[in-house]
């Protein structure tokens, strides 16, 4: 075969992996963007209550992240079996691996969320002064209690999309939680806020409201989630996962099979959420306290349109890497797996030049208090420089999930975290005293490690020897 034969014969190929990837990955990048657009509103209908409403959300944030971390980490063991599974054509092991990753989920759902609930206002004076930001302590504990109660539901659904992603159905998925999105922010709409006249097309609309406030926001969510939980039980009986309702018992085996996965996954989260919080009560100790605590809240809600999207070309190398180590073939895995990391930096770049480039009239238009708004635009502008990298270190990390190999991607965070991202923020912006400005620096420095230390790992190829 000639060279030009071979040339021509390696672009289709590689076109042909591109393909792939999209087809799995546009519905969870439509979802993931949804979802973003989800919480702009969600940060933005708290900035209307006031700025503590605002400051509450941020105290709030690292609460429910660590809660989120250890549902996806479950989600994570499920998608690396049953995607192993569905490659290898072993369906009533796929059947199994499913059936008990939902169980494991309703268990772990429900011990979290009755702790969170009880512990919150100790968990919530971690991040917020009981004294001096007494309003958003008392905001932060009523959105925070029935975000609580929704935790069986959201490790549920958090399981079962990831069993429909692992057997290549990513869009049904997409549309369970789309409609679950939609119907918060409706829900967000109609119970934080008053009955008020709403001006519509020239019209006077009166519009009904609860005017419960922040609990108001939890409130909604904590519906929705129950929704969407029943509504991803009904929809899994049109996939290959059958009746999923069908609940069994968690057997030992399994359990210490998933777990075996899902452990460091979640030791990785945990990692990334206790640094966060850390973090968080770095910020809290700089001169600017409640306002840099309020602006990370809305920052990281503007910096989601560069990240969110890109889960999904991390939930497409996670399912074919597993798939195509299912089938016996580390070399379709690792070209799969750069295929979707090479779409996803290529989103993540151009999300960070437009967020660096607008970082002003994003702030302006989501943040009122002008100290929150000035902290907001300057996150945004540091953090852009990172994206490109932080791409690298999302969807690499997530191939190296896909093949159970939790292990690498966890110690990359641990380093990153806590060798750079929480002693930079500790020393430069508390110790030495430069304030909010110098943080941001150290969160976007750690990233852009993550990156380079997930492309090194993922070369080693160690992944690909991964038994599950």
């Amino acid at each position: 075969m000639s060279d030009s034969q071979t040339a021509t014969l390696e672009r289709a190929e590689r076109s042909e992996y591109h393909r792939i990837v999209w087809h799995l990955a546009w519905p969870a990048i439509a979802l993931n963007s949804l979802q973003s657009i989800n919480t702009l509103v969600d940060r933005k209908f708290l900035d209307a209550i006031g700025p503590d409403a605002l400051a509450a959300s941020g105290g709030a944030f690292s609460i429910v992240f660590i809660l989120f971390a250890l549902a996806l980490a479950i989600g994570t063991g499920a998608t690396a079996l049953v995607s192993r599974f569905y490659g290898a054509d072993e369906k009533m092991r796929l059947l199994k691996a499913s059936r008990q990753s939902v169980s494991l989920g309703i268990f772990a759902g429900t011990a979290f969320g009755l702790a969170a609930y009880w512990s919150a206002p100790l968990l919530t004076s971690m991040f917020l002064d009981t004294h001096t930001s007494a309003a958003a302590y008392r905001y932060s504990i009523q959105y925070l209690r029935p975000v609580a109660l929704a935790m069986p539901a959201m490790f549920v659904f958090n399981v079962l999309a990831s069993c429909m992603r692992a057997v290549g159905d990513t869009r049904t998925p997409m549309y369970v939680s789309s409609i679950q999105i939609l119907l918060h922010m409706g829900l967000n709409w109609l119970l934080m806020f008053p009955t008020r006249d709403v001006h519509l097309f020239g019209h006077v609309v009166r519009m009904p409201g609860m005017n419960m406030g922040a609990a108001g926001s939890g409130t909604a969510f904590c519906i929705s989630a129950w929704i969407a939980a029943v509504m991803y039980f009904a929809t899994s009986n049109r996939t290959v996962l059958g009746r999923t309702w069908n609940l069994q018992w968690p057997e030992n085996a399994w359990m210490r099979r998933i777990l075996r996965i899902a452990t460091p996954a979640a030791i990785q989260n945990l990692v990334r959420a206790v640094s966060m919080t850390v973090f968080m009560i770095a910020l809290r100790l700089t001169p600017q306290g409640a306002e840099a605590t309020g602006a990370m809240s809305m920052s990281l809600s503007l910096e989601s349109m560069a990240f969110m999207p890109v889960f999904g070309y991390m939930i497409a190398a996670a399912t074919l890497v597993g798939q195509s180590l299912g089938m016996r073939n580390p070399v379709r895995a690792e070209r799969l797996a750069w295929s979707a990391t090479h779409q996803g930096v290529g989103v993540m770049t151009v999300v960070g030049i437009l967020l660096f480039v607008f970082a002003s009239p994003l702030a302006a238009v989501f943040v009122t208090d002008p100290e929150q708004r000035c902290l907001t635009m300057r996150y945004l502008q540091i953090v852009a420089l990172s994206e490109p990298l932080f791409g690298y270190a999302m969807v690499l990390a997530g191939a190296h999930q896909g093949a159970g190999d939790t292990v690498r991607p966890g110690w990359v965070t641990v380093i990153a975290n806590f060798g750079i991202r929480v002693p930079f923020a500790l020393i430069f912006a508390v110790w030495m005293r430069l304030g909010t400005i110098a943080a941001w620096w150290a969160l976007s420095l750690s990233s852009m490690a993550q990156g380079v230390m997930m492309i090194v790992a993922f070369r080693q190829g160690k992944w690909k020897e991964k038994q599950v």
